[in-house]
């Protein structure tokens, strides 16, 4: 059994991911998306990976997922777990020493200016209950540097979301060529929020990471 910790989206909340855990339980493993601690302003980047380690029953065979803003979390949870596998899903790739505020700028990011980026392919009262639950980002993070110096050494997976209108596949590919070396995406047809769009399909990539 495969314990998987996900990070959560920023301004979002583990509830996000409830379906994709139902799925992951239902092949035998275990999933933990706790509630980062994204509102406070005395957290920055290594106290919301630590929330995630914290949460978790077993730090034995763990799989560390991120998606988007989680990007900038899940490789510190999975370094100091020395994990089995990270997968990052429609998810920020930080360099060594970026800070997130800075990422927009330096991997040339532009609003692709579609409407409803999140949540035109998510169920109505999926998206409606989500967007209920959405939270601020605190500013601390935003400005301080991302603590690593390298990537973790931990076989690291990418899942493009193709209908992504937040992340376009176009830039996402790009940022996943400059700056995850010998990363081949995997490919889901689905936008930016897949863990309610297609959280069985979502689950059944993840769970093929497990050991």
């Amino acid at each position: 059994m495969t314990t998987f910790a996900i990070a959560h989206g920023g301004g979002d909340v583990g509830w996000s991911w409830h379906l994709v855990a139902k799925a992951l339980q239902a092949k035998g493993h275990t999933a933990v998306a706790p509630d980062l601690p994204i509102e406070d302003e005395s957290k920055d980047l290594t106290d919301w990976a630590t929330t995630l380690v914290e949460a978790l029953p077993s730090t034995e065979d763990v799989v560390v997922v991120g998606h988007s803003f989680g990007g900038f979390v899940a490789p510190l949870a999975a370094q100091r777990l020395n994990a089995s596998a990270l997968v990052l899903v429609s998810a920020m790739i930080p360099a060594p020493g970026e800070a997130p505020g800075d990422w927009w700028d330096n991997t040339g990011y532009e609003d692709p200016g579609l409407e409803d980026a999140f949540f035109h392919d998510v169920p109505p009262d999926l998206a409606a209950e989500a967007q209920r639950r959405e939270r601020g980002m605190a500013e601390t993070p935003m400005a301080k540097p991302w603590p690593l110096d390298n990537w973790p050494d931990v076989p690291t997976h990418f899942i493009l979301c193709t209908e992504d209108r937040f992340f376009t596949p176009t830039f996402m590919r790009r940022v996943i060529a400059d700056r995850l070396d010998g990363v081949v995406p995997v490919e889901l047809a689905a936008g930016h929020c897949a863990s309610l769009s297609k959280p069985d399909e979502l689950a059944t990539l993840l769970a093929a990471y497990a050991r």
